[in-house]
């Protein structure tokens, strides 16, 4: 299935090092493998030979001054687009914010704010992110904690600091990690985002607006919002004006339906993307984990919500996912149907709102899912569990079945733990947990197989994509403990490397001056690949949240991946990585040491028409020795066409095959190499569905397919 995507620029940056200029640039998910780049200083080009081998480069000869841009050059002739940069002089840029002033609680409590999660979404259709910014006051509270709030903004911001626009959920929506979680995407593919969360009486737009009763004033004597309506809206990512509010489900109900009758439980709240249908993205809004755990799928199309399915553990038949949920949730194709599944915590939700499994091992506070072991077939899930009489405090499941693969049984709360490839040694990602408090330096780093090769451990709960390998680092903070110390509560952000060989972190960005988020959690506003080619970018707040910081690598690295942002599982993660315990991201495959080459997704970014498509021979012989070029594929183009194909990918089995493109115009013939169609039906016989997914050089994508008979 062909997914909608965004439409997205490479995004060059430029940065002065030591030996010149680092330049970084996007690899696209609709380009070909055979895709090259010139490079430009000044507008002289830079390189001999069109670059091939990686998206990034490093100019001996350039300056602060200089300006660069990155041009396209395919079947051997340079395209007319390209992207500029300028040159940073260090390896971040800062993005001035307007902070909110304090106020002052109806108790007396005076309170002030700190930026804290952000997203990302091209809000305005120019093909670059904005910044959507949650502000925190210093009052918020976790949902146990009773008082008072400050209301919470809502900001979005270009790059170069221009606000957009901002919202005020108002008095009826209490501040804390697990109230307000927001999601940053294009719903109904305008390419341009919208902003979805939950309001309430008094929430005003982007355009003053108030949403419902602006008196109303649902607050009782404890500062929980316990009674009064609930919403749903979606908002315009460009303007911040609502464009629909719906009543909000899963609806709150009777409080004590969900555990505690004070308003601890009734309010933790969940909030994701999903490609549901295969095709477009849906949106899924969550309430309850620790006992009753209730999902609702939406679409937003034409400017309406429609309701898609609801899941609720309360509902005959579905008892046994009561009490499994975590303090997020992630998303991904975990029965490799084309469709996504919610992961929620230690249970899955098909896509169709039915369970896919539950293991009853209980709630948890972090989960990482992928193809964390590519030496078996399908995605793992690797999750912590809290629950002291859990038969697992830390386990390793498979994505489909949720049978267990293996586990460590704790008998304690294990309230941290992340899996991420750092380990050469061994195939697959390592998975750790800690052995007892939050920064606690030991417990256990095991392998994909389970060995135990390490009693200490990071304590970050963040991994990234930094430096030139495959490996992730590891992103946390150093968090000042001391009572009364001018820094007091504050995390200086910092980049570390595993060392396997001494079973301790080197050190490679600290930097003083900026602090992480959510308290002793450690996490960014965001970590994402927002900027340049795959590794990813790390934002965080100033001291003082007068500006975010956007780090960006400098290290050279010849491995050549498409952006992350075209593989649909690693951009629905960004979405939902501020809600409630923020989690780090991971594509669809292994991206690791020793990975096999990283797929191309099949994907459309614009406008898609279907066409007519005929694949001979119609019946494929397996033990046939044809080689390249020996399958054909008809294609007739949209009638209107006068424009080149770029490129076009034959999907297989779930696996794509770049083909070689002859003719344009109305027709197009596809050549495709026969035994990389063999090796991609790995011994599949009978008839299949194959499809086809090309680009024109307008952006627009044509999608087809026809059956082959293989014996």
């Amino acid at each position: 299935m062909v997914r909608q995507m965004e439409e997205l620029g490479r995004d060059l940056v430029a940065v002065k090092v030591d030996e010149g200029v680092f330049i970084s640039w996007r690899l696209l998910g609709t380009d070909s493998e055979d895709t090259a780049f010139n490079l430009y200083r000044d507008g002289k080009k830079v390189n001999h030979k069109p670059i091939t081998s990686s998206t990034n480069y490093v100019d001996s000869k350039g300056t602060v001054k200089s300006i660069y841009e990155v041009r396209e050059v395919i079947n051997g002739k340079e395209q007319s687009t390209s992207d500029k940069a300028k040159v940073f002089s260090n390896q971040y840029f800062d993005i001035p914010l307007q902070k909110p002033e304090g106020g002052t609680t109806p108790d007396g409590v005076k309170y002030t704010y700190s930026a804290n999660d952000a997203s990302i979404g091209d809000l305005d259709g120019d093909g670059e992110y904005e910044i959507v910014l949650k502000w925190d006051p210093s009052n918020s509270k976790d949902n146990s904690k009773a008082g008072y709030t400050g209301n919470v903004f809502i900001d979005a911001y270009e790059l170069d600091g221009t606000r957009l626009w901002r919202l005020d959920l108002g008095k009826n929506i209490r501040a804390g990690a697990h109230y307000t979680q927001f999601l940053v995407y294009d719903f109904d593919g305008n390419g341009k985002s919208e902003v979805v969360m939950k309001t309430a009486d008094g929430t005003k737009d982007g355009k003053g607006t108030v949403i419902g009763d602006p008196n109303a004033d649902y607050r009782n004597s404890g500062g929980y919002v316990l009674s009064g309506p609930e919403f749903l809206t979606v908002f315009d990512g460009e303007t911040g004006k609502a464009l629909t509010t719906t009543d909000y489900d899963p609806p709150r109900g009777n409080v004590n339906d969900w555990g505690d009758g004070y308003g601890n439980r009734v309010d933790r709240f969940l909030a994701g993307v999903a490609y549901l249908d295969g095709k477009t993205p849906s949106i899924i809004m969550a309430r309850g984990y620790y006992t009753r755990a209730v999902l609702t799928a939406y679409t937003f199309k034409n400017g309406e919500l429609t309701k898609l399915w609801n899941f609720d553990s309360n509902t005959s038949g579905n008892e046994d996912y009561r009490g499994q949920g975590n303090h997020s949730m992630s998303i991904a194709d975990v029965d490799f149907d084309g469709k996504d599944e919610i992961i929620y915590g230690a249970a899955a939700i098909d896509h169709d709102g039915t369970g896919l499994h539950t293991t009853g091992w209980g709630h948890g506070d972090a989960q990482h899912v992928s193809d964390l072991d590519p030496t078996r077939p399908g995605f793992e899930i690797f999750g912590v569990h809290e629950n002291s009489s859990s038969p697992y405090g830390l386990s390793f499941r498979d994505g489909e079945t949720g049978e267990i693969i293996w586990g460590v049984k704790t008998g304690k709360d294990t309230g941290r733990g992340v899996s991420a490839d750092v380990d050469p040694r061994y195939p697959g990602a390592e998975a750790w947990a800690i052995g007892g408090a939050w920064n606690d330096r030991t417990g256990g780093m095991y392998t994909a197989k389970g060995e135990k090769i390490s009693t200490n451990i990071p304590t970050s709960n963040f991994a990234i994509w930094w430096d030139g390998d495959l490996l992730r680092e590891l992103l946390d903070h150093d968090f000042n403990e001391t009572e009364g110390s001018p820094t007091y509560g504050l995390g200086a952000a910092k980049i570390d490397k595993w060392n396997h060989e001494t079973n301790s972190l080197d050190n490679l960005v600290t930097d003083n001056n900026v602090t992480s988020n959510n308290w002793t959690k450690g996490t960014p506003s965001l970590q994402a690949d927002l900027l340049g080619d795959w590794r990813e970018e790390a934002i965080w707040r100033l001291n003082d949240s007068s500006a975010l910081r956007v780090y960006t690598t400098t290290a050279v690295t010849e491995h050549r991946i498409p952006t992350l942002m075209h593989d649909s599982q690693y951009r629905v993660a960004i979405a939902w990585q501020n809600v409630g315990y923020n989690q780090p991201p991971h594509p669809s495959y292994f991206l690791g040491h020793d990975m096999d080459t990283a797929p191309f997704p099949s994907i459309h970014t614009g406008k898609v028409e279907q066409v007519d498509v005929q694949i001979n021979p119609e019946v494929l012989n397996v033990k046939s020795k044809g080689g390249k070029n020996s399958v054909t594929i008809k294609v007739d183009l949209p009638s209107k066409n006068k424009e080149n194909v770029k490129v076009v990918k034959l999907h297989v089995n779930g696996k794509t095959i770049f083909g070689q493109v002859n003719g344009n115009g109305k027709k197009a013939t596809i050549k495709v190499d026969r035994q990389e169609i063999i090796a991609a039906l790995d011994n599949i016989k009978g008839e299949i569905e194959v499809s086809i997914t090309g680009y024109l050089e307008s952006g627009l994508t044509f999608t087809g397919s026809d059956k082959l008979t293989v014996k």
